[in-house]
């Protein structure tokens, strides 16, 4: 009998190569990093690019900044603005402030499984409507429709053989499913001057992960809210459009402020999954009193103020709402008040550099959504 070849069939692996980029899109991945960082100032951004043009030629005869430029306006992506006092200036775009979440999404959230759009998941199993890849045997009373065909019938091949096929109920499998539910999030920004303190910028990472949050929401999860706040002094929501442009005020930190508006907020949502996530790196150093006086102390931690945060937390933890703080300053002295403070909420605490809190947000709202807070 003659012997047949049979092809052999496998992987070839080659040096990977970067797809190729056009000039344009080559500057305007940095040009996004730029305006990020100068909170939409379109003219700082671009004489940073000139800069770095200049040391690192970005750019050659064919194509140079000016170039870059003509092509942001034709594309939409800037436009000019006559100022009041007459005096002209560009600046950018709804469709740039889009694509600068987008790249912040990438960046922090990359490595996301695509998925189609959704709701969050409980953490109770049975008769949903999201699949979780685990099964189980079927028990009376399980929906026909929710058996396995495919794991069921391999499940009697193996019970019965191929010559006596038959299946019963013992081979039925079922697939789990996870019920859905929503989200309501609210992410506190500290926007106070110790946010630019000691040479780091740690304003900027904070814009990046509530630009990427609000993102992944909008087109993940668009049945969940998200609020954005910044406090300060005071505190006071801000739009996703405004997140490019936020910048650091001469505040002290009012947490308590903060803390009120997220549960003001919270209150309208009809959502009964909630959570307030908080960005700081400094202690609590302010309160508004009742007489609409501020009461300051930047020295340590004041009995009084700390005293108020506490209740906040309480409070929130009253109306089930758990905070999560994301601390990014090293710190013994506050993290004891931090960690004071997360037991007050029975919320959770990380304390973190700037690296890496994106994925440390990502992964706790993530986990949050597969468990159900009562309300």
């Amino acid at each position: 009998m003659e012997k047949k070849e049979t092809m052999r069939r496998g992987f070839v692996f080659q040096k990977y190569e970067d797809e190729a980029q056009s000039p344009f899109d080559k500057l305007f991945e940095i040009f996004k990093e730029l305006i990020t960082h100068t909170s939409g100032d379109f003219d700082e951004a671009i004489d940073w690019l000139r800069q770095l043009d200049q040391e690192y030629k970005l750019t050659d005869e064919d194509y140079g900044i000016d170039d870059f430029i003509e092509d942001l306006k034709k594309k939409g992506y800037i436009r000019e603005e006559i100022d009041p006092d007459g005096k002209g200036g560009m600046s950018i775009t709804a469709k740039t402030e889009r694509a600068i979440r987008q790249q912040a999404l990438n960046q922090i959230f990359g490595r996301l499984r695509k998925s189609r759009s959704g709701s969050h998941t409980t953490k109770h199993q049975g008769l949903g409507d999201e699949h979780t890849g685990e099964f189980r045997s079927y028990n009376y009373g399980d929906s026909l429709d929710k058996i396995s065909m495919t794991e069921s019938l391999r499940n009697a091949q193996i019970h019965h053989g191929a010559d006596d096929f038959r299946m019963t109920e013992d081979d039925l499998v079922v697939e789990e499913t996870h019920h859905k539910s929503q989200m309501s999030t609210v992410l506190m920004i500290d926007i106070s001057h110790s946010m630019i303190l000691y040479g780091e910028d740690r304003i900027t990472p904070a814009k990046k992960v509530a630009m990427a949050l609000a993102e992944l929401i909008t087109t993940r999860y668009p049945k969940d809210t998200l609020d954005v706040l910044v406090f300060g002094n005071d505190a006071w929501t801000v739009s996703i459009a405004d997140l490019p442009y936020l910048k650091v005020g001469p505040y002290h930190t009012n947490t308590v402020a903060g803390l009120q508006l997220a549960m003001d907020l919270l209150r309208r949502k009809r959502n009964t999954n909630k959570q307030i996530f908080m960005i700081t790196d400094g202690k609590p150093s302010c309160i508004r009193e009742r007489d609409g006086n501020y009461y300051k102390n930047p020295v340590g931690l004041d009995p009084y103020i700390v005293e108020q945060c506490y209740n906040a937390a309480r409070q929130a933890r009253k109306l089930h709402i758990p905070i999560t703080t994301f601390m990014i300053a090293k710190d013994p002295y506050l993290e004891r008040f931090v960690r004071e403070f997360t037991q007050a909420n029975q919320g959770k605490a990380f304390f973190t550099g700037l690296k890496g809190l994106g994925e440390m947000i990502f992964e706790d709202y993530e986990t949050n959504r597969k468990k159900r807070i009562k309300g």
